[in-house]
């Protein structure tokens, strides 16, 4: 895995989530996308079940660690533990000298998982320490209160004050968290919109043409804004044609 620099993470960090998607494939016919997956039928970013608990934050990006969690099988509990998460989140930045994020697909029966409070305080400042900053999960979790003084992103299907006795199931397998299909080792960008995905290696394409389409989005909108009547906004919207009269 190559690893990415310092700067190209602190320039997505400066881009919002829908730009990313942008060039990542929401337009396969703009010269600027680079049409990483068919927009509709892969399950690329995350829908409208997952809550971005404080978009305060503005946006994160770190690589994907997964793992799943579930109800205690008695012929497999006690294989894997939280502890082992743990490992895999401090393997996965020793890997990319860059933060993590841990994505949980949460497998519960019918009518628990909208009850399982899963991750708080602890578990939060327990992947910090090895260099996590942010949550996705398709199920809920807890503390919001304290986690948001440690500036730690949760991306969660809800909030629910409590939990029962749950076990780890797997760690660094594929999972479907929010409609968004994640491998360990995907790169996630993820704000108040939602969250995206992408293999690392593209992260600078990702950010040259992101940059570029905001640029050229900016040029458009000044336009727009002074625009009075239609015929002035479609020719705003047309290729740039407008406001190359403009340059």
């Amino acid at each position: 895995m190559a690893e990415l620099s310092d700067e190209i993470f602190a320039e997505l960090r400066k881009i919002d989530t829908p730009t990313i998607t942008n060039v990542v494939a929401t337009y396969p016919k703009n010269p600027l996308c680079l049409g990483l997956y068919n927009p509709w039928t892969e399950n690329w970013y995350t829908d409208t079940s997952i809550r971005c608990i404080y978009p305060e934050l503005g946006p994160t990006v770190g690589y994907a660690v997964t793992c799943v969690y579930g109800m205690p099988d008695p012929n497999y509990s006690g294989r894997l533990s939280f502890m082992d998460v743990l490992d895999a989140l401090e393997a996965m930045k020793e890997k990319t000298k860059k933060p993590t994020v841990l994505v949980i697909q949460q497998k519960w029966p019918d009518g628990i998982l909208q009850k399982a409070g899963l991750a708080g305080e602890m578990m939060v400042s327990s992947m910090m320490a090895v260099g996590c900053i942010g949550m996705l999960s398709n199920g809920p979790s807890r503390d919001v209160d304290a986690i948001r003084k440690l500036k730690f992103q949760y991306m969660l299907g809800g909030v629910t004050a409590g939990h029962g006795e749950m076990a780890v199931q797997s760690i660094n397998v594929p999972v479907s968290v929010g409609g968004m299909d994640v491998a360990p080792g995907d790169l996630l960008h993820m704000d108040e919109n939602g969250a995206v995905k992408f293999p690392p290696h593209h992260a600078p394409a990702v950010v040259k043409n992101a940059k570029a389409m905001l640029d050229d989005e900016a040029r458009r909108l000044e336009v727009i804004r002074k625009a009075k009547t239609a015929a002035e906004v479609r020719a705003a919207n047309s290729g740039g044609a407008y406001t190359a009269k403009k340059s």
